[in-house]
C-alpha cells in the first residue's frame, strides 16, 4: 500500500519525526521532512537519497508554508499523508510565565499545524483522499502543574483535529490525533523551554514535578520506534481512529481522567439540570 505514496512530516531532525521518517522510508514511502537548517536537510536526505526530501521550513513562517506545500506537490508528488509533528514543550508555573511564551507555544504547536493542514487540504480534497496525523500528547487530555501553556496547546489541537475530521470525512480524508505518553525523546530535555522560577509560594508544588521530570528524562517507558510503527499501522488502516493514545501510561491516565470526570458530572447532575427551562 505504501508504494509510491508521499508523506510530509514536520520536524524530522529527532524524536517521533525522525523515527517515523525512517520507518516510512523502510516501508517504501517517499518522505518529505521539514528541518530548520540546510545542514539538517542534508543529513535527512542522506538517509535515502532517492526517497528522502528535506525542506527547510519554520512552521511559524505561515506565509512560506503554502508555497512549500505547492512546491512539494509539483516536484515530489501528490501528498497522501501529512504528519504534524513539529512542536515543543514549555514548562513554567502560569503566574510566572509571560504571555509571550504562550504565544510562541501556540504559534508552533497549534497555528503551525493548522497552517499546514489548510495548505494540504485543497489538494487532498480535490483527489478525495488523504490522511492527516496531528501529534498531540496525553497532555491534550490530562494536566499537571507547570505545563499550562503546553497542555492548552495540545487540548486545542485535539479539538481542532476532531472537528476537522468531521468536516472532511465525506471527502475521503481521515484525521487522527495521536496522543503519546512519556517516550524517550528530547521533549523533556533539550527541546523543553523552561521559564525561570520567581514566586516561592509555588516551590512546594512545582519543584518536585520539575525534579521528577528531569530525573526520568531518557528513562521513559515509551520507545519512539514502536510509536512510529504504530502510527504507520494507523496510516495503513482502512478505518483509522480519530484519536489514538500511545503508551500504557497515556492509556491509564486518560482512562482515569475520564472516569473522574464522569463521577464529577454525576455528583453535580442535579445542578446541571436545574438550568433548563
Amino acid at each position: 500500500m505504501s508504494s509510491n505514496r508521499t508523506m510530509l512530516i514536520t520536524g524530522v531532525s529527532s524524536g517521533f519525526g525522525r523515527a517515523l521518517a525512517e520507518e516510512a522510508l523502510a516501508t517504501g514511502y517517499r518522505v518529505v521532512g521539514t528541518v530548520r537548517s540546510e545542514q539538517a536537510k542534508q543529513g535527512f536526505e542522506s538517509l535515502d537519497p532517492a526517497n528522502a526530501f528535506g525542506r527547510v521550513l519554520d512552521v511559524t513562517d505561515f506565509d512560506a508554508i503554502e508555497e512549500v506545500v505547492g512546491e512539494i506537490e509539483a516536484n515530489v508528488g501528490p501528498l497522501d499523508v501529512l504528519v504534524n509533528n513539529a512542536g515543543y514543550g514549555h514548562e513554567g508555573v502560569m503566574e510566572e510565565s509571560p504571555l509571550a511564551d504562550m504565544r510562541r507555544q501556540f504559534d508552533v504547536n497549534v497555528f503551525g499545524a493548522v497552517a499546514l493542514m489548510k495548505s494540504v487540504l485543497p489538494y487532498m480534497r480535490e483527489r478525495r483522499r488523504g490522511h492527516i496525523l496531528n501529534i498531540t500528547s496525553m497532555g491534550g487530555f490530562i494536566t499537571m502543574p507547570g505545563i499550562a501553556y503546553y497542555c492548552g496547546s495540545k487540548f486545542a489541537l485535539e479539538g481542532i483535529s476532531e472537528v476537522l475530521g468531521k468536516e472532511v470525512e465525506s471527502f475521503g480524508i481521515h484525521v487522527t490525533a495521536v496522543a503519546p505518553g512519556s517516550f524517550r525523546t528530547a521533549w523533556a530535555g533539550r527541546s523543553m523551554v523552561r521559564t525561570p522560577r520567581s514566586i516561592p509560594d509555588y516551590d512546594a508544588l512545582f519543584d518536585p514535578v520539575r525534579k521528577g521530570r528531569e530525573e526520568k528524562n531518557g528513562k521513559q517507558l515509551g520507545d519512539p520506534v514502536k510509536a512510529a510503527r504504530a502510527m504507520l499501522a494507523v496510516i495503513e488502516s482502512e478505518k483509522p481512529p480519530s484519536h489514538l493514545l500511545l503508551g500504557s501510561d497515556a492509556l491509564g491516565l486518560v482512562r482515569e481522567k475520564l472516569s473522574s470526570l464522569g463521577a464529577e458530572f454525576d455528583a453535580w447532575e442535579a445542578l446541571s439540570r436545574s438550568t433548563d427551562g
